[in-house]
């Protein structure tokens, strides 16, 4: 009989590029952010940052173990289970938000303006 013991996984190892713009876009917004994992498919997961200053911004990972050892690398970044009422009530989009997201509908002249720019 023999006995296989189950190797325990390498752990994920994240890009510089990836790991300098999470703690660049914390030193932006407060110092500190909430991460709410989403997977998106077979894209992989969407970490979307909730700055302290309640500002939005996120990344694209390979897969879920990638995005936990992101969370568990950066100082200042914690992760949130959901999107839950204390959380999405401080989310502050930056001026111009809804245009970048919208594409090409933003540039349009017949829809109104969101209620958060004049």
């Amino acid at each position: 009989m023999s006995v296989e013991t189950a190797a325990a996984p390498a752990p994920v190892k994240l890009s510089s590029s990836l790991v300098d713009s999470v703690k660049g876009f914390l030193a932006d917004h407060g110092g500190s952010a909430t991460a709410v994992l989403q997977p998106i498919g077979r894209i992989g997961v969407r970490v979307t940052l909730v700055g302290a200053d309640g500002v939005l911004g996120d990344r694209v990972v390979a897969d879920l173990p990638t995005a936990k050892r992101l969370v568990e690398v950066i100082d200042g970044l914690t992760e949130a289970d959901e999107w839950d009422r204390e959380l999405t009530s401080v989310v502050t989009p930056r001026k111009g938000h809804w245009a970048q997201m919208a594409g090409w509908v933003a540039k349009q002249t017949r829809f109104p303006k969101a209620r958060n720019e004049k």
